[in-house]
């Protein structure tokens, strides 16, 4: 194992960097997408049965099925794991997010209005600081499942750690085939370890402590 890592140390550095990268962008994007359609929900309530439905099916749904179905679709590339990545990425933060803007003290939204703030400023201002924590919580979430399906969206040739699992898989016997798998399968849980630690060194910096848990 010593000596496979490291002749393979730069294209594991250069794998986990890639895999880091697609989970980072796919839940950044998600974050934003679920907190717009948070807000929305909140806003129009006949939305939310919708919203919470959503959330319910993509979370039943597995996601090398969805993989295999946006093959046919988007092919063999690597934005077609980026997509199933962004799909399952939403769904924990979106189910988070309307909770937490339903959880909103009305009265400060009305006191927050009666001093003249516009709907920029009081969702930017009251709303979302405090439901930050619970969005968070969502977002701590999405980030774990999302290092998982990075993994297996590797079969759509996206990048990451994901390969080499694959690689192992493929290589079943062979010399290599098990450290292959081992370093895909051990890499990914490490990095989710060291982005969640991350997240709450991100969530002490930008929770009020009058709301931290």
């Amino acid at each position: 194992m010593w000596d496979y890592l490291q002749q393979q140390r730069q294209d594991i550095a250069f794998n986990t960097y890639q895999h880091l990268l697609i989970v980072v962008q796919a839940v950044t994007l998600a974050t934003l997408l679920a907190i717009a359609v948070a807000v929305l929900v909140t806003r129009v309530r006949r939305l939310e049965p919708f919203a919470n439905t959503f959330s319910a099916i993509g979370l039943t749904l597995p996601s090398f099925a969805l993989v295999g179905l946006c093959l046919p679709i988007f092919g063999i590339k690597p934005y077609t794991a980026f997509t199933v990545v962004t799909f399952f990425a939403i769904l924990p933060v979106l189910r988070n997010a309307v909770v937490a803007f339903d959880g909103v003290d009305k009265t400060l939204v009305e006191s927050a209005r009666g001093m003249g703030m516009g709907p920029a400023r009081v969702l930017l201002r009251v709303q979302l600081p405090l439901a930050w924590p619970v969005v968070l919580a969502g977002v701590r979430t999405s980030t774990q499942m999302s290092m998982g399906v990075a993994a297996i969206a590797a079969i759509a040739l996206g990048p990451g750690l994901g390969t080499y699992i694959y690689s192992g898989l493929a290589q079943y016997g062979g010399a290599n085939a098990l450290n292959s798998a081992l370093v895909g399968t051990v890499g990914v849980v490490l990095l989710a370890l060291a982005v969640d630690a991350v997240l709450v060194l991100v969530g002490r910096l930008t929770i009020s402590k009058g709301i931290r848990a």
